[in-house]
């Protein structure tokens, strides 16, 4: 049986128990009764007689009254403290508990995490091979020129003195004579191989990071999106709102702010909530995606004249546009 304390009550369901033996209260109370019973007798003592039944009635009253409530306040009091000595351990309890039921969901939710780190770090690494086994083979579907690869981005109109200055006999530039990327492999590369059996996906990212826009915006889209996956954050678990294209052409024209907010679909709190607080404290995770959300702006504005409504729905609908309306909206570019 655990020993009690005079400030805690036994386990169980009947209560407090009091602790036998006297306390520094109930000496100071036993003080006073004393000194009251002998007050009241002094003036019993020399109270004139004949006083009759009333006086004896007073008297009693006199004597037993204050007798009963200096020690109903000891009890009071030896209550409120063995009851508060209760609720303390009851707070220890619950904290304990508490602490046991974070540290058990911690625990459970690591090893997920750790899991979803490793296999990304697995499909990263396929990739890089997938892609080092592909820079060797040439794309039969390139060789020829056809008619329906829309090219994706709009090449930059060179300026007057660039147009007077005479060129150099250097021979062609072999990016010269790559065709362009057209408008699917585009959108395909934004949206990354789905798993390592995806082989238009990888071939659709081979021909991206061989045009220099692109392999930018696509390294700076695999630099957030690999931190992004550190806390946890995948672009396959957003469900973006889908905006209209008009709002995408107003972006890519070089508007910001209210007027297209709706560009920025991504609600799950979650996500934000963590995005943002790693911007705040980890400069690397912050300049990452500031350096994203640049290349995003400059490549989009160069494809926008090229691509239909369909086309942008198509590119809203990638892992790397629910990036930017996720950096974007942390970052205040729809605010």
């Amino acid at each position: 049986m655990a020993k009690a304390d005079d400030t805690s009550p036994t386990s169980g369901t009947a209560g407090p128990v009091m602790q036998p033996g006297a306390t520094v209260l109930e000496w100071v109370a036993g003080a006073m009764s004393l000194v009251w019973l002998v007050a009241v007798g002094a003036y019993v003592w020399t109270a004139p007689e004949g006083t009759g039944t009333l006086g004896l009635v007073l008297t009693l009253l006199v004597v037993f009254l204050p007798l009963a409530l200096i020690w109903a306040a000891v009890v009071t009091l030896r209550s409120v403290r063995a009851l508060r000595g209760e609720a303390q351990r009851l707070q220890a309890t619950v904290e304990a508990m508490r602490a046991a039921y974070v540290q058990n969901q911690q625990a459970a939710v690591k090893p997920s995490l750790e899991k979803k780190i490793d296999d990304l770090a697995v499909a990263a690494r396929n990739t890089e091979t997938v892609l080092a086994s592909f820079t060797s083979r040439r794309d039969q579907t390139l060789t020829q020129p056809s008619a329906d690869r829309k090219a994706a981005l709009v090449n930059p109109r060179p300026t007057a003195p660039e147009v007077e200055q005479p060129g150099l006999a250097l021979g062609t530039p072999a990016e010269d004579m790559r065709p362009p990327l057209s408008v699917p492999d585009f959108i395909k590369a934004l949206q990354f191989p789905e798993n390592p059996d995806d082989k238009d996906g990888f071939r659709a990212l081979r021909l991206a990071l061989e045009d220099r826009t692109t392999a930018k915006l696509i390294r700076a889209a695999q630099d957030v999106l690999t931190l992004l996956a550190q806390e946890g954050i995948y672009m396959d678990d957003l469900k973006p709102d889908r905006a209209r294209s008009e709002l995408w052409r107003r972006f890519a024209g070089g508007e910001r702010g209210r007027a297209i907010a709706a560009l920025g679909g991504i609600r799950d709190r979650s996500s934000l909530a963590l995005t943002s607080g790693r911007m705040r404290e980890d400069t690397v995770f912050r300049d990452a995606g500031h350096h994203f959300l640049r290349c995003f702006d400059k490549t989009f504005a160069a494809f926008e004249p090229n691509a239909t409504d369909e086309e942008l729905a198509e590119l809203a609908d990638t892992r790397t546009a629910r990036a930017f309306m996720l950096f974007g909206r942390v970052t205040g570019t729809f605010d």
